[in-house]
């Protein structure tokens, strides 16, 4: 197991190279730079644009500088903590993302708790009651949870809630707070917020859960062993919690390798539809501005946390499941 996971972290070195490569390859791709567009937007708008501070700018940060070159600086920043500097806020990265990131990573957190705890007591039911009345409405609300994207239903509650109530539920916080330290107050203020995005967010998730874990489960029982099981006339909960319902959950330990850039990520547009303050809207605000330092560097951090919940989810898979081996053996 050790040899197995010292190779997969040295695979991983080449392979977030290579990432790097492509990321900054994709940022660099559309005509100009951020300054071409800040000036071209100042301009549209009539307004001025320093030029002189731009230019400095440009040479400060190695814009004037071949690509390989700008290339060799963005990395090697990274590797000793280095993120960059965003033009879009005038801030050094990491003092961009603050707060954004801890908001994306409770809101996130909360929402898989949600997902999970509602999701594997509607699929073991689902699976274990095939067919029934309770099994047909579950699989309704699952269908409909499918369908219906996250942002539809954002604006769905947002449009009832100023109807009924007269209230806004957009932002994750009161306007009051914005912007400023976190205090007693404004955590009791996130608190009341989170309930909306965490439900809308988790709706899909928790519907998709659903389906899968039925699927898996109802495979899984259908199986010789269970039957064994139960001829032999072990206790049905026994049974089931034993054997078929570990062994259906591989979906969901490899699923790992997407939950944690997810954690970081949030959910984009539906972050952007109730203007929550989250990493999601800055990340597209900073691809549409080629705010090559933020974007690049947030992306290389999803790429990162991919690569080792990939990892991660591959060494657990091979713990909880017995019929997975890291190595195949010679068969005699």
């Amino acid at each position: 197991m050790i040899r197995y996971i010292l190779w997969r972290i040295l695979v991983m070195i080449p392979t977030l190279v290579m990432i790097s490569m492509l990321v900054f390859t994709i940022i660099e791709l559309p005509p100009g730079d951020y300054f071409e567009s800040y000036v071209a937007e100042m301009r549209a708008i009539g307004e001025p644009a320093d030029l002189q501070e731009i230019e400095e700018l440009r040479a400060r940060y190695g814009f004037d500088q071949p690509l390989p070159i700008r290339y060799l600086h963005w990395v090697g920043g990274m590797m000793v903590g280095n993120f960059g500097y965003s033009f879009e806020y005038r801030l050094p990265v990491s003092d961009v993302v603050g707060d954004r990131l801890w908001l994306t990573i409770l809101v996130s957190v909360v929402t898989i708790i949600l997902t999970w705890l509602l999701a594997f007591p509607i699929g073991i039911y689902s699976a274990t009651h095939q067919y029934s009345w309770g099994d047909y409405g579950l699989t309704l609300l699952g269908l409909i949870g499918l369908a219906v994207p996250n942002f539809v239903l954002a604006l769905i509650l947002m449009y009832f809630a100023n109807v009924w109530f007269g209230t806004s539920i957009g932002h994750l916080m009161d306007q009051e707070y914005l912007n400023q330290p976190m205090s007693w107050d404004k955590a009791k203020s996130i608190l009341e917020h989170l309930w909306i995005p965490v439900i809308i967010i988790g709706t899909a998730g928790t519907a998709g859960m659903v389906r899968r874990l039925r699927a898996n489960l109802l495979d899984e029982l259908r199986k010789q062993y269970v039957m064994t099981a139960r001829a032999k006339g072990l206790h049905p909960l026994k049974v089931l919690m034993k054997y078929p319902l570990r062994m259906s959950l591989n979906f969901f330990i490899s699923d790992i390798g997407s939950i944690l850039p997810q954690i970081i990520s949030g959910a984009e547009i539906t972050a952007v539809v109730l203007s929550l303050e989250t990493t999601g809207p800055m990340l597209i605000k900073a691809l549409q501005t080629q705010d090559m330092y933020l974007a690049g560097s947030f992306l290389m951090f999803l790429a990162i946390l991919t690569v080792v919940g990939v990892l991660i989810s591959d060494i657990a898979l091979a713990l909880f499941d017995p019929r997975i081996r890291l190595y195949g053996g010679r068969t005699r």
